[in-house]
């Protein structure tokens, strides 16, 4: 049974993120979660909000995904949000991920922002993608 484009996407996504030096880096390990564990050490990625459309054609099935990437900081200012969200953009941006049951088509980012949260402690980025596959 084929798995879920989304869930393809985001393993894909994990997968290159997690194999970045430069984002290891950044990030002091490979702090890149789905799930955050209790006492994560600052900063670290989480995945966030995704959503899935229909992209078929007459001819042709397809999905167009949202995915949206977390970036968390106690940093003194928004700097190190910034150059994580560049490395994160570098690393993704039209890349030819390898999917397992799926076809990449493209891989665009949309939107990100850097702004400190409400308790005033950290930082808080925000990247968002869209990407469309293909069933293999």
């Amino acid at each position: 049974m084929a798995i879920s484009a989304s869930w393809d996407l985001q393993k894909s996504v994990f997968n290159s993120l997690v194999n970045d030096g430069a984002l290891t880096v950044l990030l002091g390990g490979q702090s890149i979660f789905d799930d955050v564990p209790q006492r994560a050490s600052y900063p670290y990625i989480t995945f966030g909000q995704t959503s899935m459309r229909d992209w078929s054609t007459g001819t042709d099935g397809g999905k167009e995904h949202t995915v949206t990437l977390h970036v968390w900081s106690k940093g003194a200012g928004k700097n190190e949000v910034f150059e994580i969200i560049n490395v994160i953009c570098e690393k993704l941006h039209d890349s030819p991920l390898q999917l397992t049951d799926h076809h990449l088509i493209n891989l665009r980012c949309e939107f990100s922002e850097a702004r400190r949260t409400v308790d005033g402690e950290k930082i808080h980025g925000i990247v968002r993608y869209r990407a469309v596959t293909e069933p293999v």
